[in-house]
């Protein structure tokens, strides 16, 4: 396909039929499973920040682009400001995630069959169960990382370049959900160079196919306003991506892509990735997802970051994984027992299934995040209501400023945590302050008078963040506001 020059073709090669009966089911199920359990538990600490961020929409914040806060709005706005209103967006995303992952298996040729495989293995993975349930920037990113390829596949496979077109205005509409999708660009401009600049016509095929050019045009423009907001305000992607790299990040990379959908689903993908790389038409993905994957190792960054490029070499080993299987019934149970029977941990772990004294010993930072909301916001506003009108509260993360506003929206909240320092300063009328999560002994330097009021104790018993963190009352700030409020940014 490579060693010809490109030419679009009047009909599309012949595929399988698409299974609706089985893919369509697996999908409707796991949204009725995730929409049952999405009162469990309680908001997650990101979605009380999206929720809270998506009151003010903006082109771009500090640490993020607008469209996760965005689809916190408009999910508040269509289904109710509640937790399951929150989540169905996310719900929704898993469904598409599914569908789309069971349309790239039929476009490497898998039938039913491994269609089905692909929708099982992608409802029961851990991370996508995760991001199903809870409203989080990989809820869409795995949807678009999909759709991506699954158009950069046709493209390659079809020998149509006007699925570069399409390819390129899923990229660009990306850059508003994370900008992560550099990771797969890269990759695949790795992968094309690499493998149509070692053929024998060289890179023509793809490079000079005009409708190539002209999705990656598109996906400029498309990205243009998240690349206007970064240059106007210094980069602070940048800022943010230093902040998230950590050394714990590289040596938790390996076992966390392991985990990212279940160990069963992993063998598949590596069969897949294999499959892919030894077939000329889809080297150059193949290529792309080991390059994104490196790039987040070197980077420091998380292995759900790239996840995408795992989805889409298990849903590719999906078809060899069926031929393999077809002959012998013992073949088919391994793989069917394989893949579910190592989903159960993951299951669990990613869904609110754990009583809450076994959070503790999870793996799953978002459960434990997700639980004491309402008893903290209770706590912090029986301290309030004792002090003068005119109090704030300053917190030491989004969180907290985001549980304040859900629960308890009548009192002022300010925080110097990533975009919400650019809310502030507060006024200089206040005078006397409730600062949760904050260092004393930093407070002592920057008033003139400061008292404990206790910890937070959320009744949960469950470790996570909040719980016993200081609960301060200090009053007779010894600077204004606005020379003192740079003090208090800081970003994570």
């Amino acid at each position: 396909m490579l060693l010809q020059a490109p030419r679009r073709q009047t009909t599309a090669p012949s595929l399988p039929a698409f299974a609706w009966r089985t893919t369509g089911s697996i999908a409707g199920v796991v949204v009725v499973i995730l929409l049952l359990l999405s009162p469990w538990y309680g908001y997650h600490r990101d979605e009380l920040y999206f929720r809270l961020l998506g009151q003010t929409p903006a082109w771009g914040y500090f640490d993020q682009p607008p469209l996760t806060p965005l689809l916190a709005r408009l999910s508040t706005e269509l289904f109710g400001d509640t937790l399951v209103g929150l989540r169905v967006v996310p719900a929704v995303c898993a469904a598409l995630l599914i569908l789309i992952g069971a349309a790239i298996t039929r476009e490497l040729g898998g039938r039913t069959s491994a269609q089905t495989l692909a929708a099982a293995g992608l409802g029961t993975g851990m991370f996508p169960l995760l991001a199903g349930h809870t409203l989080l920037t990989q809820s869409a990113d795995f949807v678009f990382w999909t759709a991506c390829i699954l158009f950069v596949l046709r493209a390659l496979l079809r020998g149509d370049g006007r699925w570069w077109v399409a390819a390129g205005a899923i990229a660009g509409a990306a850059t508003f959900n994370k900008h992560l999708i550099i990771l797969l660009i890269t990759g695949l401009a790795t992968g094309l160079l690499i493998t149509v600049g070692l053929a024998v016509k060289g890179p023509r095929a793809v490079f000079r196919d005009r409708w190539f050019w002209s999705g990656a045009f598109l996906a400029a423009v498309i990205a243009s306003p998240n690349l206007l907001y970064q240059a106007v305000n210094g980069w602070p992607q940048l800022t943010m991506a230093a902040t998230l790299s950590e050394p714990v990040n590289r040596i938790m990379f390996v076992p966390m892509l392991v985990a990212l959908l279940s160990m069963g689903a992993f063998v598949i993908a590596v069969v897949g990735w294999l499959w892919l790389r030894r077939r000329q038409e889809t080297r150059p993905l193949a290529i792309a997802s080991l390059v994104t994957i490196l790039l987040g190792l070197v980077s420091g960054g998380r292995a759900d970051y790239v996840a995408g490029s795992l989805i889409f070499a298990f849903v590719a080993g999906c078809v060899p994984a069926t031929v393999w299987m077809k002959s012998r019934v013992s073949r088919r149970r391994m793989v069917w027992w394989g893949l579910l029977g190592s989903s159960i941990i993951g299951i669990v772990v990613a869904l609110p299934l754990l009583p809450l004294p076994a959070l503790g010993y999870s793996p799953n930072e978002v459960s434990r995040e997700s639980v004491g909301w309402p008893r903290f916001v209770a706590q912090v506003a029986a301290v309030h209501r004792a002090l003068p009108p005119g109090t704030i509260v300053l917190t030491s993360n989004y969180g907290e400023a985001g549980a304040l506003d859900r629960f308890a929206p009548d009192i002022p909240v300010f925080s110097g945590h990533n975009e919400l320092w650019y809310q502030g300063p507060p006024p200089e009328t206040a005078q006397t302050v409730v600062a949760l999560g904050l260092p004393p002994e930093r407070l002592r330097q920057r008033f003139a008078l400061c008292e404990s009021a206790g910890v937070i104790d959320h009744g949960t018993g469950v470790a996570n963040e909040e719980q016993g963190l200081p609960i301060t009352i200090c009053s007779g700030p010894r600077a204004p506001w606005t020379t003192a409020w740079p003090d208090y940014q800081h970003a994570s």
